[in-house]
Parts: C-alpha cells; sequence; structure tokens
C-alpha cells in the first residue's frame, strides 16, 4: 500500500510541473494542466527575464517527466526541491496569494518521497560512509534508459511541433509520455530474455 502512495504522489506530481512546464511553451498555450499561469513567460519577459522562465518551462518538463513516469523519482524529487522553491520565490516577489501555499503542499508532498529514501542520503551527507558491496543490481536497462530518454525528447520536441499543428504535437507527447511509463517493461523483458 506504502508504494501505491509513493507511485501516485510520484505521478501526481509529475503530471504536475511536467504539464505546468509543458503549457508554458506550447503554442497558445493549449495544452492540459492545472497548476501555474500558462502566461508566465510573457509575464517575466516585461522585466527581462523571459528567458529565465523559458529556462524554469524546461526544468518542469524534465523533473516533471522524471516523476510522472518514475523511472527517476528519487533524482526527480531532489531536483524538485529548487525547482519549487524558486517557484515560490517568484510567486512571493510578483504578490500572488494562495500560490504559495499550493507550492507549501507540493513541497510537503515531495518532502514525502524523498523521506521513502532517506538511507540513500545518506553516503551524500556523510562521504566517508560505506556502500555495501552486496548491494542489489539495477534492473533497469540501457535499453530501457535510451526509450526513457526518446520518450522526453519526443515531449520537447513537441513543443516546437506546436506550433505549426497542434495535433501532430499532442501525439508526439502522448508518445513520450507513453514511452517513459514503458521503459519499465521493456527493462523487465529484456532481462527475462537476457538470463532464461
Amino acid at each position: 500500500m506504502k508504494h501505491f502512495f509513493v507511485q501516485g504522489t510520484s505521478a501526481f506530481l509529475g503530471f504536475t510541473f511536467w504539464g505546468a512546464g509543458m503549457v508554458k511553451l506550447y503554442a497558445g498555450h493549449n495544452f492540459i494542466q492545472w497548476i501555474g499561469p500558462p502566461w508566465l513567460v510573457e509575464r517575466l519577459a516585461e522585466f527581462d527575464l523571459g528567458l529565465y522562465a523559458q529556462f524554469i518551462a524546461v526544468c518542469q518538463i524534465c523533473i516533471g517527466f522524471m516523476l510522472i513516469t518514475t523511472r527517476y523519482k528519487l533524482l526527480g524529487s531532489i531536483m524538485l526541491v529548487p525547482m519549487i522553491l524558486n517557484i515560490l520565490m517568484v510567486t512571493i516577489s510578483q504578490h500572488w496569494r494562495g500560490t504559495p501555499y499550493v507550492l507549501g503542499v507540493l513541497l510537503a508532498m515531495n518532502f514525502f518521497i524523498l523521506w521513502q529514501y532517506k538511507n540513500y542520503f545518506i553516503p551524500i551527507l556523510n562521504e566517508t560512509s560505506l556502500i555495501r558491496k552486496n548491494q542489489r543490481k539495477s534492473s533497469k536497462t540501457i535499453l530501457g534508459h535510451l526509450v526513457w530518454l526518446c520518450g522526453l525528447g519526443l515531449c520537447l520536441v513537441s513543443v516546437s511541433v506546436s506550433y505549426y499543428n497542434l495535433i501532430p504535437a499532442f501525439i508526439m507527447a502522448g508518445m513520450g509520455l507513453i514511452a517513459g511509463i514503458l521503459s519499465f517493461k521493456l527493462d523487465r523483458n529484456y532481462t527475462i530474455v537476457r538470463y532464461s
């Protein structure tokens, strides 16, 4: 049951930030999302921060993709902490009401994921601690990583395609998301064939 909550929280946070990044960059802001103003890039461009806002949007897409596909949820959760704090500073400086509270809840959800991996932080916090040599080998394969990376690439390329035609852009983003999620299945199939 705990595994279900961790995976569900990761997928929810991933969808939240992946969608928030995609909607900021898509043509006409035509993308699904529930949080964040889609016009943030234009708003910050008034203060010569348009490139910064685009950078934040691309980071939201990448981090969100890590979390929604759950393949790299630990790395995504670590990267999400400064992302949320960065967005929090923008919302506070722009005097947006309510948004800091929503970000606080999202940050708490992210800390829930990080708490599940607390043992992984011991070598980071104490470099002299030994990593156990008899640790289980990862079941993730290079082929799975490449398929996941292609999925992320499709999502990013779909942003450019959206300025020409939205339907192919949506299809590319959907295919990228499916590829990222199914990369685990590829790992399992490859491992079974390899060791059978």
